[in-house]
């Protein structure tokens, strides 16, 4: 396991994030109550499933399983529910902040960016190992992490907050205040959603760590 922690921290790619907000819930009544029957959440009245949910963890596994390195990868997701629907979650909060600004990632945008990160990774089959391992990504859901991760850079360049303590402090008052508006409403077996630390409780996704820190994926 070290190894692979040791492997991680010398990987780089052209892919990068600028803020780290993502960590993988207020506990509010109705999400898994007779309220929201089979919703792992509810962001702005838009239900996100268990078995969405299910399927993306299932997912996951699957890409784990078939990886030389399927037991480390496995032991170090454990908690791969949690961390799956923060992002399915924090997805809709970063989708607010840019559609608030009027900010937008095009097909094309994403394409390009996927191409330059699997090119400096080595090419599209070492850039998907890297985000399996590093960030628990199967496959299929690549592209959704390169428009994320568009959408998180422009939102930042719009904003100007660069890497310092002010520009981290305007993203997370941002970020908090979209997390607010959209009444996130959390099934209490997932755990609390924190609008201010915009994420699930406790839960930090080992991919994103601060608001407004480039870093390289």
């Amino acid at each position: 396991m070290h190894r692979l922690r040791s492997q991680h921290r010398r990987r780089r790619t052209a892919l990068s994030v600028s803020a780290a907000l993502l960590a993988a819930a207020p506990l509010l009544a109705g999400c898994g109550s007779d309220a929201h029957p089979g919703a792992a959440a509810v962001v702005d009245g838009d239900r996100i499933e268990v078995a969405a949910l299910q399927a993306q963890v299932r997912d996951v596994r699957s890409a784990q399983e078939a990886s030389p390195q399927a037991k480390q990868l496995i032991e170090a997701t454990g908690d791969l529910n949690r961390e799956k629907l923060n992002g399915m979650i924090f997805d809709r909060v970063v989708e607010k902040v840019a559609a608030d600004h009027g900010i937008t990632a095009s097909r094309k945008e994403v394409q390009e960016t996927r191409r330059s990160a699997a090119a400096q990774s080595g090419g599209e089959e070492q850039l998907a190992a890297m985000l399996l391992q590093q960030q628990g990504v199967a496959p299929d859901e690549i592209d959704g992490v390169v428009r994320r991760n568009v959408l998180m850079n422009k939102i930042a360049a719009k904003l100007g907050a660069g890497n310092t303590p002010e520009g981290q402090q305007k993203l997370t008052e941002v970020f908090a205040a979209a997390s607010k508006a959209l009444d996130i409403d959390v099934n209490p077996r997932y755990g609390t959603w924190d609008n201010d630390k915009i994420q699930l409780g406790e839960y930090s996704a080992p991919w994103i760590r601060q608001i407004g820190k480039q870093q390289q994926m």
